[in-house]
């Protein structure tokens, strides 16, 4: 006889479905991108310029995998256990803000001083690239937080600011070498954002209000970077940055 009082079977949700796929693409991203230079490499024994990369390699590591285990906790109905970790992802959210662009301002040094073949004005023009993904992870997860009372809001703010730190991943799979940066981001951040807005349509017959506004916001600023990054002004600044910025060697 079949115990009536059994507990239904659990099932993931469509919505938890595309969530953990995403979380798990992230995974696979990163982990391609810095396979040969870190991760194969022995991480916290990889030849990286300093220890301020390798802190900083860390953190990041450490938050595309807790992207990942808190999907999943929500994904099997552990709500509770999610929002005191997420006191944690805050934290760690504002550590990995500064050192975004303490490593974004020590590479820029470094390469100043010792350009290789990319000219001066190629290296700091390169400067506003990490500095808009710090913009666009920290307006994200700031909107995340802010919305964390409305779980809608709240996911997709959370998986736009991981999308703002894939980049860095994308530029070192080999097979986007022959292509200049703003197009390599178009290939790899146009079909996440479609995917994104096809798994709205797809669940509740719309495209919501907040994926567009993420989606524009993150392709207009990754691709207005390079044109910033040019200008004298931007020139200057960076030239200030790399004269001040003290060595982590």
């Amino acid at each position: 006889m079949t115990n009536a009082t059994a507990r239904p079977r659990f099932q993931l949700r469509r919505e938890d479905l595309f969530f953990l796929g995403m979380a798990a693409l992230s995974v696979i991203v990163v982990g391609v991108g810095f396979a040969r230079t870190y991760y194969l490499a022995g991480l916290f024994r990889a030849p990286l310029p300093n220890r301020l990369l390798h802190v900083h390699g860390a953190a990041f590591t450490l938050w595309i995998l807790l992207f990942l285990v808190q999907i999943s906790l929500v994904a099997v109905r552990r709500v509770s256990l999610h929002r005191r970790l997420g006191l944690l992802v805050c934290g760690l959210a504002a550590v990995m803000i500064v050192l975004g662009v303490l490593a974004a301002s020590d590479r820029l040094a470094r390469h100043v001083a010792h350009p290789g073949e990319d000219t001066l004005e190629e290296v700091r023009a390169f400067y506003a690239v990490p500095l808009a993904d710090m913009l666009l992870f920290s307006t994200f997860v700031y909107l995340g937080y802010r919305n964390r009372a409305v779980p809608n809001l709240h996911k997709r703010f959370m998986l736009f600011a991981t999308f703002s730190l894939l980049d860095a991943g994308f530029d070192r799979w080999t097979i986007f070498d022959p292509y200049p940066l703003p197009v390599v981001h178009l290939i790899c951040f146009a079909p996440l954002v479609l995917l994104t807005m096809g798994h709205d349509w797809w669940s509740s017959g719309k495209v919501e209000r907040v994926t567009l506004v993420s989606s524009v916001w993150l392709i207009a600023v990754q691709q207005s970077c390079y044109l910033i990054g040019r200008t004298a002004a931007w020139q200057g600044f960076a030239a200030w940055v790399a004269m001040h910025m003290p060595s982590f060697s």
